[in-house]
């Protein structure tokens, strides 16, 4: 007789054979041989997890190459931890529906939770090593370029000036902030300043080029909707990359996204009357 839950144990033994098989896969290829270890444990884990799915499912059901190859690339753009993290976030409400009617249940929860506090005390992805980083690069570029762009948007009130003007103030902007956050980790003896200022260096840059693209390509008279097309691009690397750092370093997404959010807003509001006066004052009509 097929289970109740059928669809979704089908579900969950696909998904737990594709993560068994991106975990052994990824372990292959990275050096560090304690993070190796942990995600060989992982896999075998997934594998047993998929077993006791098979039980109630009665089939042997292949894993989603589709899936496989899509967690494989997504390896490559947000690393390995995130990726783990990821594979156990969304899942406890619906094993919630199915606990009363599977008993070994309790026990992949369990293991799950183990794997995400494994993660947070094993795992040494060199790419997390440079978070603070990034995020000083992304908090400046965001805070300071949509509070800059907002000003001179109704201040200038042409995308093409404010273009050339945003190139050249970014382009200096992102020197800044790499030369002070090397010297910054070079006076605390870090002896991967240099890698430490290249990653906020390019997240800096990054950014502020995604923010200026809008003026760019819009014609002069439309810097109106440059301006709302910039403000929504900043809200959305917000939501992008708090999200991601919530699930890597298991932080709060809503208390990291709406402090980032907020003091973006702030700025670019206060920025933009500030523009706004100053063109009344000096008497400017562009």
């Amino acid at each position: 007789m097929e289970h109740k839950h059928h669809k979704l144990i089908i579900k969950y033994q696909s998904e737990e054979e594709a993560a068994s098989i991106v975990c052994a896969i990824i372990a292959a290829k990275i050096k560090n041989a304690l993070d190796k270890e942990t995600l060989l444990k992982i896999s075998a884990q997934k594998k047993e997890h998929a077993e006791i799915w098979k039980r109630y499912s009665g089939k042997n059901i292949p894993a989603n190459r589709f899936r496989i190859m899509w967690h494989i690339i997504l390896n490559y753009i947000t690393g390995y931890t995130f990726l783990i993290k990821f594979f156990n976030k969304s899942r406890y409400a619906d094993y919630e529906i199915l606990a009363q009617d599977i008993p070994e249940l309790a026990e992949i929860i369990e293991n799950e939770k183990m794997h995400e506090r494994a993660l947070a005390e094993m795992l040494d992805e060199e790419r997390l090593k440079y978070t603070g980083a990034v995020v000083l690069g992304l908090n400046d570029a965001l805070i300071e370029f949509t509070g800059i762009l907002a000003g001179l948007t109704f201040a200038l009130a042409n995308t093409k000036v404010i273009s050339l003007t945003g190139i050249i103030t970014g382009t200096a902007a992102t020197l800044s902030m790499a030369g002070s956050e090397y010297l910054a980790e070079r006076a605390e003896a870090n002896p991967k300043a240099l890698q430490a200022s290249i990653y906020t260096g390019f997240a800096y840059l990054i950014t502020v080029a995604l923010l200026l693209l809008p003026y760019i390509l819009f014609p002069k008279h439309m810097y109106v909707a440059a301006f709302v097309i910039m403000m929504t691009t900043a809200i959305l690397i917000i939501f992008f990359f708090t999200y991601y750092i919530s699930i890597a370093k298991t932080l709060s997404f809503k208390k990291q996204f709406s402090e980032m959010a907020c003091i973006s807003i702030g700025v670019a509001i206060a920025a933009f009357i500030i523009g706004i006066a100053a063109k009344k004052l000096l008497g400017i009509d562009i």
